[in-house]
């Protein structure tokens, strides 16, 4: 009998402080809770702080500065998940960053509601989201002015129309991916760099009906270039370093049209430091004394698979580039012991030569150099890509 008024008095007193707790958190504001909220680290924290009630919940959502939508590798889960993203948007209307990158089946329509975050919103991914046309991106436009990053990789839908409006709607753009957006043209290009003026790191791999010259009078802003696999002319590699500002370049694999090195007006790029000239079957020796001598501030070079480099090349990097510091010569036919005897006696800051299946390389050459630049790391993997990682370039501080 004492046992079960011992248990009827614990509920009573268990009820009597969850009342209290409820009454005592009702009188908690709006701000007050989004203070709390915004101290969470943990996101389970935060989870759990918006399941708390639905008034939490509201605040959870108005407190959410990122959203990111994860692929499911699966067309009938991800149109779901497209159908749902306008509510959730609706619901967060201060996100700064939203990732909805992987749903091929994101309508135009779906981008309408980013609208509500509007000014707050600085960072978009529509990354594979090929579904987007020229109507979305006008809508991002008009609802999202101050962008700071926009990712489009592989949103093969988006043309030279849909640049221009992303541009005079997005005038703080910095960062821009356009990787394999097959449908731009030097029109669309010229366009960002008309609006963007402070446009620094821009993405155009795989863009094949770029020539180049979209690029003429681009802002000295423009820092980092990545143009793998396209088919830039001698006159469009000349805009491409028109500004002045480059310190990373990537034309692996460039292609000609013209069968023709065209690559000597790099050489105006004297900012450079970072350049991947990897697979550029097209490069000779001429190109390469030009580029040496022109660009003081090289620190990095990748000329692997490079066949047209031959001895005057390899004695102008030894000649020129006093800041060298890693070079990359993996696989070329044409560098042989006496190339390496004369990179051996200069280049003063080398510190590491990746260097492997070059056929006209003997042991007693390679021996040689080791002797005589024994602070040097010799390498023997192949390295596809150089410089600073995108996904560092493409994250809001």
């Amino acid at each position: 009998m004492e046992l079960s008024n011992v248990y009827f008095q614990s509920n009573m007193e268990r009820e009597t402080m969850d009342v209290s707790l409820e009454n005592y958190t009702g009188y908690l504001s709006d701000d007050c809770l989004l203070s709390i909220f915004n101290r969470l680290e943990s996101e389970l924290d935060r989870i759990a702080f918006g399941l708390t009630c639905r008034n939490w919940l509201k605040v959870r959502n108005i407190g959410r500065k990122s959203l990111t939508f994860h692929c499911s590798f699966n067309p009938k889960i991800d149109k779901e998940h497209a159908k749902c993203i306008p509510k959730l948007l609706a619901r967060s209307p201060c996100l700064s960053r939203i990732s909805l990158a992987g749903l091929t089946e994101l309508p135009d329509s779906a981008l309408n509601a980013l609208k509500m975050s509007g000014s707050s919103m600085r960072s978009l991914s529509l990354y594979c989201c090929s579904g987007i046309t020229d109507d979305g991106l006008a809508q991002v436009a008009v609802g999202c002015p101050n962008l700071v990053v926009v990712e489009l990789q592989s949103c093969f839908n988006i043309t030279d129309d849909g640049l221009e409006s992303l541009s005079k709607g997005c005038h703080a753009l910095k960062s821009l991916n356009l990787g394999s957006c097959t449908g731009i043209t030097d029109r669309g290009v010229s366009a960002i760099f008309s609006n963007c003026l402070n446009i620094c790191t821009l993405i155009i791999t795989g863009c094949r009906r770029l020539s180049g010259v979209g690029f003429r009078g681009c802002p000295c802003t423009l820092h980092y270039l990545e143009a793998e696999s396209c088919m830039l002319s001698p006159d469009g590699l000349l805009d491409v370093v028109s500004g002045g500002g480059l310190e990373y370049l990537n034309l692996h694999k460039l292609g000609s049209s013209t069968g023709l090195d065209g690559l000597g007006g790099l050489a105006f790029a004297r900012s450079l430091r970072i350049l991947n000239l990897r697979m550029c079957r097209y490069l000779t020796d001429d190109s390469v004394m030009t580029i040496a001598s022109g660009c003081p501030f090289l620190e990095e070079w990748n000329l692997a698979v490079c066949h047209g480099v031959h001895l005057p090349g390899w004695s102008a990097i030894r000649l020129y580039c006093n800041k060298l510091r890693v070079l990359h010569v993996n696989r070329c036919r044409n560098i042989c012991d006496q190339s390496l005897v004369a990179l051996g006696n200069g280049c003063p800051h080398l510190e590491v030569l990746h260097i492997n299946s070059c056929v006209k390389i003997t042991n007693n050459g390679l021996a040689l150099f080791t002797i005589s630049r024994p602070q040097v790391n010799i390498r023997v993997d192949e390295v596809m890509s150089i410089g600073p990682s995108i996904e560092n370039l493409f994250r809001m501080q």
